[in-house]
């Protein structure tokens, strides 16, 4: 899929779009955690054999990064985005498991131009990841600034 060319006007409040493909690999899901987040039941087979999730599972921040990775791939346009001043909440919902593969859903919630900078928009939306079984296994709020194809604030 290409990304399209999307300006803050073009995002209709209410708007649903799904899209993405990424597997999570047992090698993925160890590389990661032993990097950033070294927990037992995250980069030992056995250990997490004994833990409350009975078997390897990945780190919550590499389900986040693999999100980031589909938003970029398919869904944030390079051409207007500006950034994100952050997120309002993540809630980490099913253990994501070796060969899981994973898809995103953003739900559009609100859609602001900025009154004192005229040339931008934000865009409040949920985000979920789902995997195979179309289960939501992570859920956010974040928040994007976007070029405006007008620079009149409403």
């Amino acid at each position: 899929m290409v990304r399209p060319d999307r300006y803050f006007e073009d995002y209709r409040v209410g708007e649903q779009v799904e899209f993405g493909s990424y597997r999570m690999t047992e090698e993925q899901i160890v590389a990661f955690a032993r990097d950033f987040d070294p927990q037992p039941f995250h980069v030992d087979k056995d250990a997490a054999r004994q833990s409350v999730y009975g078997g390897l599972v990945a780190s919550g921040w590499h389900t986040a990064s693999a999100m980031m990775r589909m938003m970029v791939d398919h869904f944030i346009s390079p051409k207007t985005s500006m950034g994100s001043p952050g997120m309002d909440e993540i809630r980490w919902l099913k253990p994501v498991r070796p060969g899981d593969t994973l898809r995103v859903r953003v739900t559009v919630l609100s859609a602001k131009q900025s009154t004192n900078k005229p040339d931008r928009g934000v865009i409040d939306q949920r985000v979920e990841v789902i995997n195979q079984h179309g289960d939501v296994v992570m859920a956010s709020k974040g928040i994007g600034m976007y070029r405006c194809r007008t620079r009149t604030a409403e």
